[in-house]
């Protein structure tokens, strides 16, 4: 059975469009994995740390038959191939981070991964791309829509839409 699953992506180091593209790409090449949908790429301060790049942020979307913890595994091999060290202090320079947002109607809490995330209805930088595909989606376990959290989040952020730049 497959289930629509929600993933934040966001980097700051090297080519940050083409890690973004590079990530979604591995993406679909997993079996057990269709039905990839991408919102606009968003440009956007870093919050806790501010001491270094913006970041280029997306929301996808895509359907998967995984369970959350052999996907968990998948994104944590796309990052490792795209150069994310395994060991890394939080909240610093990344080339690549990736993560899972929402798994269909999962609710998990676990040192290891926890749905839906705890900090999505606090960040700008999920919440914009995340309404630009799927502003109805509701989350039952915060109980409101993706609309409905973006007009009430608190993070005031510089959050704008990037625009690609063209190859001459």
């Amino acid at each position: 059975m497959y289930e629509l699953v929600i993933l934040s992506l966001g980097s700051n180091l090297g080519d940050r469009e083409e890690n973004l593209a590079a990530a979604i790409t591995l993406l679909g090449t997993f079996n057990g994995v269709k039905n990839i949908k991408s919102a606009s790429f968003y440009e956007s301060e870093p919050l806790y740390n501010t001491n270094q790049p913006n970041f280029l942020n997306t929301i996808i979307s895509c359907d998967s038959s995984l369970n959350p913890f052999d996907f968990l595994d998948k994104i944590k091999h796309i990052e490792f191939t795209l150069g994310r060290p395994k060991e890394r202090d939080k909240n610093q320079p990344r080339i690549i981070d990736i993560d899972i947002l929402c798994y269909g109607n999962s609710y998990i809490e676990t040192d290891e991964l926890i749905i839906p995330h705890p900090e999505l209805m606090f960040r700008k930088f999920v919440l914009l791309p995340f309404c630009e595909l799927i502003p109805d989606y509701h989350i039952e376990k915060i109980g409101s829509t993706i609309s409905e959290l973006l007009s009430s989040c608190p993070d005031k952020s510089k959050v704008v839409k990037h625009i690609m730049e063209k190859n001459a």
